[in-house]
């Protein structure tokens, strides 16, 4: 059993409780402007390029058989057209400028990786997190890898999206603790402008997810001018409403610009161009919002 990751990251502590490894996995079904990473978007693996690192050697040239890299003064550009992510350039890249993100991992070798912080697991209460990207893309990979880590002691907990067929949520719950869930856009109109799809699937899987007794976590992304209206805020908190005690707790994640780099790695614009962050204020007047339901509400930076 293989699945493809772009980061597997040891001592998190913002991807649920207590001190985790996250296995980050590759793919995305929405389509999130403010998606601060890029590098997950893509089922595939893709060529990022570092411009900071580059010294111009051109050692990378003669071995891209499709000539998709080219000189520029002294430094590297990449031809999108032409990159077949064969990774032979990165592999002559003695700098560093020149990497992958993505690359194909066993069930075995993703635990061994978990595996190495379980004493901390244990003393903090955390535990493994599959993120992405959509871990639900990759359910049969995601599904043995929790199950795995359950034999082994090791907490469990599900970062996603909610769209996803419901036989694929199904089989991944059967070995999940905890479900961090996201809730960006209840209008469904204005979810299938955005982000490209409807969001029916997401709450009706919200709604599954609430009802099977898993300790579920609203997580909002708190978007200037997208999700963070009052009148979506009022949404989210009716919705929470409807979903009644599954829901045990919600975490806040304002915007950030963090992600800007990689876009630049991978030629790609940003969506947003130079949207700022909340104030902490607004920041704080929609945690007391969603504070009203009476569930712990803590902000996620």
């Amino acid at each position: 059993m293989t699945g493809w990751i772009f980061n597997i990251q040891r001592f998190s502590v913002q991807d649920g409780p207590g001190i985790r490894t996250t296995v980050f996995m590759k793919g995305c079904p929405l389509a999130c402007p403010w998606c601060s990473n890029p590098e997950s978007q893509r089922s595939h693996p893709e060529l990022a390029h570092i411009d900071s690192l580059c010294d111009g050697c051109g050692r990378c040239l003669p071995v891209c058989e499709p000539k998709a890299i080219s000189l520029e003064g002294e430094r590297v550009r990449v031809d999108r057209k032409l990159c077949d992510n064969c990774a032979r350039c990165v592999e002559m890249c003695a700098p560093g400028s020149l990497k992958m993100y993505g690359r194909e991992i066993s069930v075995e070798e993703a635990f061994r990786e978990v595996e190495k912080d379980a004493p901390y697991y244990r003393n903090s209460k955390g535990g493994v997190t599959a993120s992405g990207g959509e871990p639900l893309r990759q359910p049969r990979f995601v599904a043995s890898l929790f199950e795995r880590c359950r034999a082994s002691g090791i907490h469990t907990a599900l970062d996603t999206c909610g769209y996803a067929p419901r036989e694929s949520l199904r089989s991944v719950l059967e070995h999940t603790d905890l479900v961090l869930y996201d809730l960006k856009l209840i209008d469904d109109a204005l979810h299938t402008e955005i982000l490209g799809t409807s969001n029916q699937p997401i709450l009706d899987n919200a709604r599954f997810v609430a009802g099977e007794g898993i300790p579920l976590i609203m997580r909002i992304p708190l978007i200037p001018g997208f999700t963070e209206t009052e009148e979506n805020i009022r949404a989210i908190v009716r919705f929470i409403e409807q979903v009644g005690e599954g829901v045990t707790a919600i975490n806040v994640l304002p915007y950030h610009r963090f992600g800007l780099d990689k876009y630049r790695m991978l030629d790609r614009d940003y969506q947003l161009g130079d949207l700022a962050p909340l104030p902490e204020e607004r920041v704080r007047a929609v945690v007391n919002s969603l504070g009203a339901l009476g569930l712990d509400c803590e902000i996620i930076s």
